[in-house]
């Protein structure tokens, strides 16, 4: 069965058969386009889906390399990563 992503979030996908993406097995490009490109209620269920550290830990290992610049230093400053790619600045607890 599919884990449903937000209807909403369709237009980060046309290269993509939308409806046969699946959240959990398409979590990398799912975190990466919603990132780059999701409006609050997008970005607060990517923030329910997967959880802070999750996306702390795909924003560490490819967020400098796949997210537009601007918003690569955003999420760096809201989830307390290092711009500059070496480790959090702040302590998340699983």
């Amino acid at each position: 069965m599919l884990k449903i992503i937000p209807a909403t979030s369709a237009p980060f996908f046309q290269e993509y058969s939308f409806s046969t993406l699946d959240a959990d097995t398409h979590a990398a490009l799912v975190i990466e386009r919603l990132l780059a490109y999701g409006n609050r209620e997008e970005v607060r269920w990517l923030f329910d889906y997967y959880g802070k550290f999750r996306l702390l830990e795909w924003l560490l290992k490819d967020g400098r390399r796949l997210l537009p610049g601007r918003r690569y230093h955003l999420w760096c400053v809201l989830l307390g990563a290092s711009p500059d790619n070496r480790a959090p600045t702040t302590s998340w607890k699983h």
